[in-house]
């Protein structure tokens, strides 16, 4: 598609990260670009640049009507919707609250899914609409001390299965981006999810350990850490092209990864990851 053919490409999360720089790449490809966070401050960069600017908190109800009704109001029914708002929630399964996962789903899964039930109508009055969602290689390959996070973006893979062809009669694609790592804010965030439950809790090694290891991993000059421009335009290329591919599985983790873990034994993969992130 070209700028011409297509409608307002609406990104949620683009305080920073992947969501900023995807709503760089389609600005500056020419698209009306509405970039979406809970802070309109954070996207001051991007209005420079020329994009539109919403506030939006995709676990409110309130907050996603008025995002999606003020786009189509000002610029038309939405064209492109990149669901990227998420983020990791870590920790071992046991310790976490029930406020936690709720929280967790209702930012990664339920909001996501909300959003794009929110610009169908208008997307099916034209005919046409893209659906992208920020998915993730998390979604295929599990490991341990990040199972919540997994949980969600597993979620999100079964949802673009359903929803696919359910929307394909009335024009509308919905395509998954799977990412592997990336340089973003992504680990110091996860890091700060873990929940502190206190001296006495038998996870004071193993939490420390999960922090370690999601900083050692996800070192920009490791092995497979992408620049999350290279994701943006992987994000791009979705959202554009004429025929996209069901899913685009970006950089070597994400698309070598799950086919070294269906190979491998589970209880091999458990022995790894323990040594990895040792309980004590």
């Amino acid at each position: 598609m070209m700028p011409h053919d297509i409608g307002p490409v609406l990104i949620t999360g683009c305080s920073s990260g992947l969501g900023h720089a995807t709503a760089r790449v389609f600005r500056e490809a020419g698209y009306v670009t509405i970039a979406t966070a809970r802070n309109l401050d954070a996207l001051t960069p991007l209005v420079v640049l020329g994009c539109e600017a919403l506030p939006l908190d995709v676990t409110n109800e309130a907050s996603r009507r008025a995002a999606v009704e003020t786009a189509e109001q000002r610029f038309g029914p939405i064209a492109v919707l990149v669901n990227n708002a998420g983020y990791g929630q870590y920790g071992p399964l046991e310790e976490m609250s029930p406020e936690l996962l709720q929280h967790a789903f209702e930012t990664n899964v339920f909001g996501l899914l909300r959003m794009a039930q929110l610009v169908l109508p208008g997307m099916r009055r034209v005919g046409r609409g893209r659906i992208v969602n920020i998915s993730s290689v998390a979604g295929r390959v599990t490991t341990q001390g990040g199972g919540v996070y997994h949980m969600t973006k597993y979620a999100v893979e079964a949802m673009a299965d359903a929803l696919r062809p359910e929307v394909k009669p009335f024009g509308i694609d919905v395509v998954n981006v799977l990412p592997g790592p990336f340089v973003s804010r992504y680990g110091e965030k996860a890091v700060a999810s873990i929940p502190d439950t206190g001296p006495d809790t038998p996870y004071v090694a193993y939490k420390r350990n999960i922090g370690k290891y999601v900083l050692e991993f996800l070192q920009p000059d490791r092995f497979g850490v992408m620049p999350a421009e290279r994701v943006a335009r992987a994000v791009f290329r979705a959202g554009t092209v004429r025929r996209p591919h069901t899913r685009y599985n970006v950089g070597f983790w994400a698309k070598f990864g799950p086919i070294g873990r269906a190979l491998t034994p589970d209880r091999v993969v458990d022995a790894y990851m323990t040594r990895e992130i040792p309980l004590r």
